[in-house]
C-alpha cells in the first residue's frame, strides 16, 4: 500500500496482541530534523560530583554483536539515580553522539505510552489515535534504525508497566532506567548498577563547592555529611538551607538537625534546589506507601517502623521474626501473622531500596536519615509498643554465653540505637529498667572491654536516677553492676567500698533480709577477699551464711553459692586441703538440690579437683579434670567458657605436676579455641598467654618466658590499663624471669619500679604487693647480695605473718627463702634448723605430697649435708 495515502492498515502489535486503528499520516511536507530531542531533560543539578557510578553507565556492557545492552541504575530515593542519567543524556547529546535523546518520567505505564506516541508521531510522522499502537510503532522504529538513540526511562516504580515497551537491544540505540525498585524483573537480561550514597570525600568535595570554600559556612561539614548519612539530596537540601541564611554554617545546621523537636521537613529549604520535586522525607514517604501495597499488604510500614529505632548499618534479621515482632505485627495488622510474612514484608522494603538485606552476614539496614523520617512519621500512639518489642526481640536473642564478637557487637549497637531513639519509653516506675540495658553493659564486659562496661553503667546510673528516682531498685541495679566491674577492672577495693555504699541504702530501702540486700553483702565480701582480705572474705560470708539460711533456707542457690564462697576463701587464706573438703560436703547438698547435670554441680567437682591440686594432688586434680571435662563437652559442648574453663585447668595441673612442657602444648591448644571464641582482648585470652609464657620458663626458657611476657604486657596495657592487677602481675612476671635469663640487677631494678606502682594502687599489704618484695629480695640474692636478700625477706616475713598468718603458703615459702639467705651465707646449721622447723608445719598445713613440702624436705636434707661436711 502507498505509504502516502490515508487508509486503514493492520500492524503487528506486541504481547497485548494485534490491534486495529486509524492512522493519519503526515503529508510530504513534515520532516524530523536530526538531532531530535523529545521530553525535557532535567537540569544538571549545581556543583554534581562525578562518581564512579558515572564510569558504569558511561561504559556501556556490550552483549556481543555490538549489542548494547540495557542499563538500569538502582538505588534508595534520593541517592542521585536521575543526575546520573542527565549527565549522561548531556555528555552524549553535547558531543554530538546522538541523533535521538528521548527523556520518558516512567512512573507510570501512561506516562510511557504517551511519550513513546509523542516520539513516534516526531520521528515517524505518524499521528495514531491509539497511544499503544504508536509505542508498538516507535518501539518498531528503534529497532530498525540506523540512528543513534538513547533512551531513559526515569524513575521506572514496576517492573510491569514496562511489559511490551522495553526497547530492543541494537548497535546503534541505548537504554537507561533508574529506578527504586529492585525486581529482579527489572534486571533480567540487563546491566544493573546499584548507585550508593556519596563517600565522605565526595560529600566534602560537594559541600566545599555549593558553600563556595567558605570555612565558616563549613565548619564540621563532615560531621554534617556524616549527620545525613552521605545522602546527595539531603546534602544538597543542606546546602541550600544553609545558603538562604547569612549567619548559618554546617556546625549550626547540625545542632537543629539534633534538636528532637525540629522534623525533617522544617530543615528543609523554602525552594528546593536543582528542581526537586519533594522534600527528602517524602520522597520516602511515597516509596513506603508502595511497599505497603505490596502482599503481605499493610505489613512493610510496622515493619520498617521497627527497623527505624535500630542500628541503621546492621539489624540481626532474627530480630524481625521474634514472638515478639510477631505479636506485635499481628496486632498492628489485626490478623497472625507469621516468620515468612516478616522476610517477604522486608523483601518488600528492598525491592524499593528502602532497606538492604545481606543473607551472608544476617542482618538489614536502612539508611539513617530514612530512619529519622520514618520515626517522625509514626503515631505517637504506637511509640512505646514498638520500642518495648524492638527491645524485648533484641533481649530474646541475646544468648547467655556470647561466642561471637560480632554477634554481640551487632546487638550492643542497636541496642545503643534504641535507647538513643526511644530512651523514655524503657524506662517504667513498675518495671524499671528494661533488661536489655543491663544486657548490653555486661555484654561490654563479658567481651573484655571492662572500662567500656565501667562508663556504660556509670552513664546508665545516671539516667536512672532520672527517670526512676535514686532508691527504685532498678536505680539500685545499675549502682551494683558499676561497682561489679569496677571490681573486675581491678579496683577491688574500690568495688569493696561502692558495695559497701549500696548496702547503705539497700538496708534503708529494701530492708536487711531482700534477696538484692544480701547479694551485696556477698560482692562485699567477694571484693573484700579480691583486695587482699582473704579471711575477712571468709569471716564475712559466714556471717552472711547464718542470714541466709534463716531467710532462704538451706537449699535455696544463694544459700549454696555462699557456702561456696567461704569455702573459696578458706583456700584463699592458706588452707586448700580444708576448702577441698569444705566443696565436698557442698557437693553432697548440690547432687541432691540440683542434680549431677547443673552447672553448679559441675562447678563445685571443678573446685574439689583445684584445691586437690593445690594442697599437693595435681595428678589426682588433672585426673579429676579429665573426667569432669568429659561431663561439660556433653552437657554445655566445647565453646562454653566454663568448658574453657576446665580446659584450662587441666594445663594448669600438668605443670603442677612437673610437665610445664605438656603445660605449654595444652594451653596454645586453648589459646587457638579461646581466641576463636572469646576473641584475643579477652581477659582468660590474656591470662592464658600469661600461664604459656610462665610454663616456658618453668619449661627452662627464661628468654622466651620474658619475651612472650612482654607481647602479653603490651596488649595489657592496651586493654586493661597501667594499674591493672593482671597487668601488675606480667610485670612482676618479667621480673622474675628476667633475673632467671641472667640479669638480676636489672630484674631488681624493675621490681623497685613495680613496687611503687603497687604501694600505690594496691596498698602495702595486698598479696601482689608482698609478691612483690618478693621478687626484690629474691633478684637481690641472685645479684649476689645475700645480706640485701636475707634482710629484705625477713621485712617481708614480718608483714606475711601480720597479713597472711602463719600458715598461708606464701608465708611458708618466704620462711624456706629466710632459711636458703642463711645457708648461702655459711650458715647451713642454721638453715637446717630453720628448715626442720618450716617442714614439720609444711607437713601440717600442706601434708607430705604437696610440692612446696617435698622442696622443703629436699633443701633440708642439702643444707644437713653441708653443715655435716
Amino acid at each position: 500500500m502507498n505509504a502516502s495515502a490515508p487508509g486503514s492498515i493492520a500492524i503487528g502489535g506486541d504481547a497485548h496482541g494485534p490491534v486495529s486503528a486509524t492512522v493519519h499520516v503526515h503529508q510530504p511536507l513534515w520532516q524530523v530534523t536530526w538531532p531530535h530531542q523529545v521530553g525535557v531533560v532535567p537540569l544538571l543539578a549545581h556543583c554534581r560530583q562525578e562518581r564512579p557510578a558515572d564510569q558504569a553507565l558511561d561504559a556501556a556492557v556490550a552483549a556481543g554483536e555490538g549489542v548494547v545492552v540495557c542499563q538500569v541504575a538502582a538505588g534508595l530515593g534520593g541517592v542521585g539515580k536521575t543526575q546520573l542519567a542527565v549527565a549522561l543524556a548531556r555528555r552524549l547529546w553535547d558531543c554530538g553522539e546522538l541523533d535521538l535523546l528521548v527523556w520518558v518520567s516512567a512512573t507510570s505505564r501512561p506516562a510511557v505510552v504517551t511519550a513513546y506516541a509523542q516520539a513516534a508521531a516526531d520521528v515517524v510522522g505518524v499521528d495514531d489515535t491509539d497511544p499503544e499502537q504508536a509505542a508498538v510503532r516507535f518501539l518498531a522504529w528503534l529497532a530498525a534504525t540506523p540512528r543513534r538513540w538513547l533512551i531513559v526511562l526515569d524513575d521506572v516504580t514496576d517492573a510491569n508497566d514496562l511489559q511490551g515497551l522495553w526497547p530492543a537491544a541494537t548497535g546503534s540505540g541505548r537504554t537507561v532506567v533508574t529506578t527504586r525498585s529492585m525486581d529482579s524483573a527489572l534486571a533480567a537480561g540487563r546491566h544493573r548498577i546499584d548507585v550508593g550514597v556519596f563517600t565522605p570525600a565526595e560529600s566534602m568535595n560537594y559541600l566545599a563547592a555549593k558553600l563556595a570554600g567558605d570555612s565558616i559556612r563549613l565548619e564540621q561539614a563532615a560531621d554534617l555529611a556524616d549527620d545525613l548519612g552521605h545522602l546527595p539530596l539531603a546534602l544538597a537540601q543542606a546546602a541550600a538551607y544553609i545558603l538562604d541564611r547569612t549567619s548559618m554554617t554546617c556546625a549550626s545546621y547540625r545542632r537543629r538537625l539534633a534538636d528532637r523537636r525540629r522534623q525533617l521537613v522544617a530543615l528543609a529549604p523554602r525552594v528546593l534546589p536543582d528542581d526537586y520535586p519533594y522534600p527528602v522525607a517524602v520522597t520516602w514517604s511515597l516509596s513506603i506507601d508502595r511497599a505497603d501495597t505490596f502482599a503481605p499488604e499493610g505489613l512493610a510500614r510496622p515493619v520498617l517502623e521497627l527497623a527505624a529505632l535500630l542500628n541503621p548499618n546492621g539489624i540481626p534479621t532474627e530480630v524481625f521474626t521474634t514472638p515478639a515482632v510477631l505479636t506485635h505485627l499481628g496486632a498492628r495488622t489485626g490478623g497472625p501473622i507469621a516468620a515468612d510474612d516478616v522476610t517477604d514484608a522486608l523483601d518488600n522494603l528492598a525491592r524499593l531500596s528502602l532497606a538492604t538485606t545481606d543473607p551472608e552476614t544476617g542482618t538489614v539496614r536502612v539508611h539513617g536519615l530514612l530512619q529519622r523520617a520514618v520515626r517522625e512519621a509514626t503515631p505517637s500512639a504506637h511509640a512505646a509498643q514498638l520500642a518495648v518489642t524492638a527491645a524485648d526481640a533484641l533481649r530474646s536473642i541475646w544468648p547467655d554465653i556470647e561466642r561471637g564478637r560480632d554477634h554481640a557487637q551487632a546487638l550492643r549497637a542497636n541496642t545503643t540505637a534504641l535507647h538513643t531513639h526511644s530512651d523514655p519509653l524503657l524506662w517504667n516506675a513498675v518495671r524499671g529498667v528494661h533488661p536489655v540495658l543491663f544486657a548490653a553493659g555486661r555484654s561490654l564486659g563479658r567481651t573484655g572491654q571492662l572500662a567500656a562496661a565501667i562508663a556504660y553503667f556509670h552513664t546508665l546510673n545516671i539516667t536512672a536516677t532520672h527517670h526512676l528516682g535514686p532508691d527504685h531498685p532498678g536505680t539500685l541495679t545499675t549502682r551494683n553492676n558499676l561497682a561489679y566491674w569496677r571490681g573486675e577492672a581491678g579496683d577491688p577495693g574500690g568495688a569493696a567500698a561502692a558495695f559497701e555504699d549500696l548496702l547503705t541504702d539497700c538496708l534503708r530501702v529494701l530492708g536487711p533480709d531482700h534477696p538484692d540486700t544480701l547479694a551485696t553483702r556477698s560482692n562485699i565480701a567477694r571484693w573484700r577477699g579480691e583486695a587482699g582480705d582473704p579471711g575477712g572474705a571468709a569471716a564475712a560470708s559466714k556471717d552472711l551464711l547464718t542470714d541466709c539460711l534463716r531467710v532462704l533456707g538451706p537449699d535455696h542457690p544463694d544459700t549454696l553459692a555462699t557456702r561456696s564462697n567461704i569455702a573459696s576463701w578458706r583456700g584463699e587464706a592458706g588452707d586448700p586441703g580444708g576448702a577441698a573438703a569444705a566443696f565436698e560436703e557442698l557437693l553432697t547438698d548440690r547432687l541432691r538440690v540440683l542434680g549431677p547435670d547443673h552447672p553448679d554441680t559441675l562447678n563445685t567437682r571443678s573446685n574439689i579437683a583445684s584445691w586437690r591440686s593445690e594442697a599437693g594432688d595435681p595428678g589426682g586434680a588433672a585426673a579429676a579434670f579429665e573426667e569432669l571435662l568429659t561431663d561439660f563437652l556433653r552437657m554445655l559442648g566445647p565453646d562454653h567458657p566454663d568448658t574453657l574453663i576446665i580446659r584450662n585447668n587441666i594445663a594448669h595441673c600438668l605443670g603442677q605436676a612437673g610437665d610445664p612442657t605438656g603445660a605449654v602444648t595444652a594451653y596454645r591448644e586453648l589459646l587457638t579455641d579461646q581466641l576463636r571464641v572469646l576473641g584475643p582482648d579477652h581477659p582468660r585470652a590474656l591470662t592464658t598467654r600469661n600461664n604459656i609464657a610462665y610454663c616456658l620458663g618453668q619449661a627452662g626458657d627464661p628468654t622466651g618466658a620474658v619475651t612472650a611476657y612482654r607481647e602479653l604486657l603490651t596488649d595489657q596495657l592496651r586493654v586493661l590499663g597501667p594499674d591493672h592487677p593482671d597487668t601488675l602481675n606480667t610485670r612482676s612476671n618479667i621480673a622474675r624471669w628476667r633475673s632467671e635469663a641472667g640479669d638480676p640487677t636489672g630484674a631488681a631494678a624493675a621490681s623497685r619500679d613495680l613496687l611503687t606502682d603497687c604501694l600505690r594502687v594496691l596498698g602495702p599489704d595486698h598479696p601482689n604487693t608482698l609478691i612483690a618484695r618478693n621478687n626484690i629480695a629474691y633478684c637481690l640474692g641472685q645479684a649476689g647480695d645475700l645480706t640485701g636478700a636475707a634482710a629484705a625477706f625477713e621485712e617481708l616475713l614480718t608483714d606475711q605473718l601480720r597479713v597472711l598468718g602463719p600458715d598461708h603458703p606464701g608465708t611458708l615459702i618466704t620462711r624456706n627463702n629466710v632459711a636458703h639467705c642463711l645457708g648461702e651465707a655459711g650458715d647451713p646449721a642454721g638453715a637446717a634448723a630453720a628448715l626442720d622447723e618450716l617442714l614439720a608445719d609444711c607437713l601440717r598445713v600442706l601434708g607430705p605430697n604437696h610440692l612446696n613440702t617435698v622442696t622443703v624436705h629436699g633443701n633440708l636434707a642439702r643444707w644437713r649435708g653441708r653443715g655435716r661436711s
